[in-house]
């Protein structure tokens, strides 16, 4: 019995050094931002709710919460959306493949080391545009985008509720490091260097 017939993509191996770098990053990041979560207990605590008087004083509540519970609310975010794309294993299989499209061939493959698809030789900027239009194609034309709107919205309006709702007058609001390096994406700045770095465009 023949074997069966294979894509003729000749695929990278990733960089390491680069690889290695980001997942640091990354860890390093998620700890940092989940140390700076606020008590859930303080998020639900019940004697703290009461119905804003006018439109003003929710929008108020909504900033002051979002600044005091930011790690919290980044959580129930991820966990809205992760949830919807467990129950839609096909979306969370087509997002998978895109990222690991941009992972393998993109972001930590090393600049040596062309993608080359039938025979033919890509460049890095060839590589970029096709999955640029790939992820447009992907997140726009198909259910996954759908999906990830949909999340993030029942995510924000979950948000938007608590915060209109919570009083902020017990919090303590002065203590929060709101600088341009906090928080869980922090780390993408020094990835994207490094990946940067090695990867001409």
């Amino acid at each position: 019995m023949s074997s069966p017939a294979t894509l003729p993509i000749e695929t990278p191996p990733i960089s390491t050094p680069a690889l290695r770098s980001f997942l640091s990053r990354l860890s390093t990041s998620l700890r940092q931002s989940l140390a700076q979560s606020r008590p859930w207990t303080e998020l639900i605590d019940r004697t703290a709710f009461s119905r804003p008087e006018n439109l003003s004083d929710a929008f108020s509540r909504i900033r002051k919460n979002a600044t005091y519970f930011r790690v919290n609310y980044l959580v129930l975010l991820f966990l809205v959306l992760a949830f919807s794309l467990i129950s839609h294993p096909f979306s969370l299989l087509v997002l998978c493949s895109l990222l690991a499209s941009w992972f393998f061939l993109y972001l930590f493959r090393p600049s040596d080391q062309p993608v080359v698809i039938f025979g033919r030789t890509f460049s890095s900027r060839e590589t970029l545009m096709i999955l640029v239009v790939l992820t447009i194609v992907v997140v726009f034309l198909t259910s996954v985008g759908s999906l990830l709107i949909s999340a993030v919205l029942i995510g924000a309006g979950i948000v938007a509720v608590h915060g209109a709702f919570r009083v902020p007058e017990d919090l303590f609001l002065d203590d929060q490091d709101t600088g341009p390096n906090s928080g869980f994406l922090s780390f993408l700045g020094g990835a994207a260097s490094s990946a940067g770095a090695s990867i001409p465009v």
